[in-house]
């Protein structure tokens, strides 16, 4: 029987399969395939949602005596975009100067090729494992989210698993493998402005109460001044404006409604509830200034309404965990890897709830671009660091 050791021939048949969200397209296949030679339990369960497509996930298990090591990840991917701009076929795998093209080389199906072949290469070297290792792999990462992680999560729980820690394999390294671990994420928050007015002629303002001076102040407050200049774990909170609108295609009417969406990233000074309480004071008192709305008597009449569910800051302190993975990066390259909170979301962000998580990838640089690719050695590399990581911290376990 071949087990699937090599991780680039891993990727190479995970990239061939087009599993751009919410289309498994084979992906879930190609992995039990891979894992049931290495004596995994495969479950694939389909999660919906009303007004959300259904997704198709998959949960595999290889029992031993000792502790629980979950590998999360996500085979979905995003679009291609303009096909003719790959220089190589986005689902083509093909190889040209030691790297491997395709759509989720990095992300973040190399990170699963990786962790696979690191599983088999321990089994074909040691025989067995002194604990239990699990895959928690969903096909809605790219998108809503809903249908996903959150969802495989509870079902697992439900049939009686435990985890006692996590690796998310997303590409976490932004220039070089071993650059960067990420122990905790900041929390994440969208909402819209609203601002309603009164609709009139551009020459006759007087008449009317123009939306867009008092959605300039709300904004402003937003800005200004900053939530806080970061913590010893976390940068600084930031809140974007990514949009503003007043749906007007007249250039002589002063519209009657004018919307501004935000994105607020929030460090640990803050959690979802008090940001929310932080923001909504501000605009309250933004509200009553006069700054862009002389002789309005009135305050700014606007409504604030959050956008999905916020994504709540975390921090892992698992000592255990995170030793070991710094210690297998320093075996494999020699190097340390920084402890970092940058970046956007991940699945982390649900599992934290369930045992300590730390991510842990490939290099991200051309994560979602035309071209998406990864060094051959790469893959090699983040296969050993995988392989002494599964071997040191069983036995940290067991000892």
């Amino acid at each position: 029987m071949t087990l699937p050791t090599d991780p680039a021939g891993n990727l190479a048949a995970l990239i061939r399969c087009p599993s751009v969200t919410p289309i498994e397209g084979g992906a879930l296949s190609t992995l039990e395939t891979m894992l049931k030679p290495l004596g995994f339990s495969v479950e694939r369960p389909v999660f919906s949602e009303d007004g959300t497509p259904d997704i198709e996930n998959l949960y595999a298990r290889r029992s031993g005596n000792g502790p629980h090591l979950m590998f999360a990840g996500h085979t979905d991917v995003v679009p291609v975009g303009d096909e003719t701009s790959w220089t190589h076929p986005p689902f083509a795998a093909e190889i040209a100067k030691g790297e491997m093209f395709g759509r989720g080389a990095v992300d973040m199906k190399g990170g699963i090729a990786c962790f696979i072949a690191a599983v088999a290469r321990h089994l074909e070297s040691k025989g067995g494992l002194k604990g239990s290792v699990s895959l928690l792999i969903t096909g809605d990462e790219e998108g809503p989210a809903i249908n996903g992680t959150t969802k495989l999560l509870e079902w697992a729980v439900a049939k009686g698993e435990k985890w006692d820690a996590s690796i998310v394999g997303e590409p976490t390294n932004p220039d070089a493998l071993g650059d960067m671990i990420k122990i905790g994420r900041r929390g994440s928050l969208s909402g819209s402005i609203i601002v309603n007015g009164r609709q009139g002629h551009a020459a006759y303002p007087q008449l009317a109460d123009n939306p867009v001076r008092g959605l300039m102040t709300l904004v402003e407050a937003l800005l200004h001044p900053v939530f806080d200049k970061g913590t010893k774990d976390f940068q600084p909170t930031n809140l974007e404006v990514t949009s503003i609108d007043v749906g007007n295609p007249a250039t002589n009417v002063i519209p009657e409604k004018a919307t501004a969406t935000f994105n607020i990233r929030f460090n640990d000074t803050w959690t979802a509830e008090t940001i929310q309480a932080e923001i909504h004071n501000r605009l309250d008192e933004a509200a009553k200034r006069k700054k862009y709305r002389a002789g309005k008597t009135t305050p700014v009449d606007y409504e604030l309404v959050w956008r999905d569910r916020p994504s709540h800051v975390f921090l892992t302190r698992d000592e255990r965990l995170i030793e070991a993975l710094i210690g297998s990066v320093k075996a494999v390259i020699g190097r340390k890897p920084a402890l970092s909170t940058s970046g956007g979301t991940s699945d982390a962000r649900f599992i934290k709830d369930y045992c300590p998580v730390v991510e842990f990838g490939l290099v991200g640089k051309t994560m979602h671009m035309v071209d998406e690719r990864v060094a051959l050695a790469d893959l090699e590399t983040l296969t050993q660091i995988y392989q002494h990581f599964i071997e040191d911290w069983f036995e940290q376990g067991a000892s």
